[in-house]
C-alpha cells in the first residue's frame, strides 16, 4: 500500500466523533466508525450493559505508520510479561493522558518516546481517530501520525519486550479482522482479532485498527 500523508488524512475525514458513542452496546450506526462514532469493547457484547453516568479515564494511543521492507507499516509492541496490566498483549504505543499533557496528541508522543524511544521529531500528527472506551474504563483516542524518516525501535524493557512493524496492507484489509470469544468474567465476551505472523493483535488494539481499516477501504 503507498504510503502518503494525503492518503492518511483521508481517513480521517467524516463527521465529528459524538460525545455520548459507546453509551449503550447496541451494535447500531452509532458504533459504525465510518460514520464517525467512536467505538467501544462492547461493541460485540449487547449483552454487557453500561452504568449510566459512568467516568472514564482518558488515554492515547499512536498509530505511527512509515516506510517499512514491504512498503507502508504501523509500529506495534508487546506489553512486558511482569506488568500488572495486559502483560504478553500486542499493543499500540501509548497510555493515560497525565495532567502534564496538553492533550492526546502530546500524551501519544511521550508514551511512544518512552516505551519505544521514538524521538517527536521523527513524527508528523496528522489527527484524531473517534474515540474507543475500553472494558477496563479508559476513553481512549487514537492519534495517526506519520513516520518522517526510518526508525529502530529501542523498547524500554521495563514496559516492552519487543516493538515490531506490522504491514499497513494487512492491517487496512477489513477481510483480514475476525471475530472470536473467550469467557471474561462467567460471561463469553466477543472481540475482534486480525493476527500477523506469530503476533495475535486482538482486543482494543485490533479495533481500533478496524477503524482505521474501515476508514481507508472507504
Amino acid at each position: 500500500m503507498d504510503l502518503t500523508p494525503e492518503r492518511l488524512r483521508a481517513a480521517l475525514a467524516g463527521p465529528d466523533a459524538r460525545p455520548d458513542a459507546g453509551r449503550d452496546a447496541s451494535r447500531d450506526a452509532r458504533h459504525d466508525p465510518s460514520l464517525g462514532a467512536g467505538s467501544s469493547d462492547f461493541d460485540l457484547n449487547p449483552e454487557f450493559r453500561l452504568p449510566p453516568g459512568r467516568r472514564l479515564r482518558p488515554a492515547a494511543v499512536l498509530i505511527a505508520v512509515g516506510a517499512g521492507r514491504g512498503g507502508a507499516s504501523v509500529l506495534l509492541t508487546k506489553r512486558a510479561s511482569g506488568l500488572k496490566h495486559h502483560a504478553g498483549q500486542i499493543a499500540l504505543p501509548g497510555g493515560k493522558i497525565d495532567p502534564g499533557d496538553a492533550d492526546a496528541t502530546a500524551a501519544a508522543l511521550r508514551e511512544a518516546e518512552e516505551e519505544v524511544g521514538l524521538a517527536r521529531d521523527l513524527v508528523e500528527p496528522l489527527g484524531h481517530l473517534p474515540p474507543h472506551e475500553t472494558v477496563t474504563g479508559y476513553r481512549v483516542t487514537p492519534v495517526l501520525a506519520h513516520l518522517t524518516r526510518p526508525f529502530e525501535p529501542r523498547p524500554c524493557q521495563a514496559e516492552v519486550e519487543e516493538a515490531f512493524f506490522v504491514p499497513l496492507a494487512h492491517l487496512a484489509d477489513p477481510a483480514r479482522y475476525r471475530v472470536e470469544r473467550r469467557l471474561w468474567l462467567g460471561q463469553w465476551r466477543h472481540y475482534y482479532i486480525v493476527p500477523w505472523g506469530p503476533y495475535y493483535i486482538w482486543g482494543a488494539t485490533a479495533r481500533m485498527l478496524r477503524m482505521l481499516a474501515e476508514r481507508l477501504a472507504r
